[in-house]
């Protein structure tokens, strides 16, 4: 109850940032802009954030193999509704999940990481997936992304705006001083706010998952494996909005990116994990 109460507070914070920025590019005219954008871009990702991220990632669906196995043993153990399964065309091991709720849910794996992980280890990595699917984490993940992606993109015209000097005028609360400021600060708070939701979650899914897989040390094992390979090769052509969404942070690597990791401490994971096996 806590945790759904702090997500929608975090929710209505993104689309206030985002109505800050319509604010200050175009006054209160802006704002409802903005306001009435954060409204179809929340229906949007509610309807269709699954069809939206697999597309964006090239995936692929299976319905044999070892990865759909693994999914389907793990549902079958747990009650839990079987979602489609997706093999991303990425050699850098990670995994998301995806979708509105767990009847209509997602799940992918990159073909990397069905090289390096034992069936074990994939086992624990998709059962901590399940375990956002059967939390609802998805289309928290999936909403937030897409307010998130959207407050990058308009804080990226108000720059534009403030090269050219457009903008409302003082009066409207649209000046060029308000512009840059809302441009700069915009950005790193929705990522700050999109790191808090998420952190929170995945030592959940992380626990969960363990449960779920029967064995802790299974995902822990996995995770050392993804946290040192996405350390040597990230992922390229990630959108930074979606980041928050793979199991371990894709854009590891990639120098001030990585002060705003949208996961929790990699060790502290681990170490969560190792204690529930002791």
């Amino acid at each position: 109850m806590i945790n759904s109460v702090k997500t929608v507070a975090f929710m209505a914070l993104l689309t206030l940032l985002l109505m800050a920025i319509g604010g200050a590019i175009g006054g209160q005219g802006g704002a409802v802009v903005a306001l009435v954008l954060a409204g179809v871009m929340n229906i949007g990702s509610y309807w269709f954030s699954d069809k939206i991220v697999i597309r964006m990632y090239k995936g692929r669906e299976v319905t044999s193999g070892v990865l759909y196995d693994v999914v389907r043993e793990l549902c079958l153990r747990n009650n839990l509704e079987m979602p489609r399964v997706y093999v991303i065309p990425d050699a850098t091991p990670n995994a998301f999940a995806t979708g509105r709720s767990p009847k209509h849910a997602v799940v992918a794996a990159t073909e990397g990481i069905l090289n390096i992980l034992t069936r074990e280890e994939l086992m624990g990595v998709m059962a901590h997936e399940l375990s956002h699917v059967k939390h609802r984490d998805i289309l928290i993940g999936s909403v937030a992304a897409t307010i998130a992606g959207a407050i990058s993109y308009l804080a990226t015209m108000a720059q534009w705006a403030a090269m050219f000097g457009l903008g409302g005028d003082d009066e409207e609360g649209g000046n060029i001083f308000v512009i840059l400021l809302a441009s700069i600060f915009a950005p790193i708070a929705a990522g700050l706010v999109q790191m808090a939701v998420s952190r929170s979650r995945e030592y959940l899914a992380d626990e969960g998952g363990a449960k779920m897989c029967g064995n802790p040390l299974y995902l822990a094992n996995a995770l050392r494996k993804l946290e040192m390979a996405n350390r040597r090769m990230p992922m390229h052509n990630v959108n930074d909005a979606t980041a928050h969404m793979f199991i371990v942070n894709p854009l590891s690597g990639k120098g001030l990116q990585s002060l705003f990791s949208t996961h929790p401490p990699m060790d502290e994971r681990v170490r969560r994990l190792e204690a529930m096996a002791a």
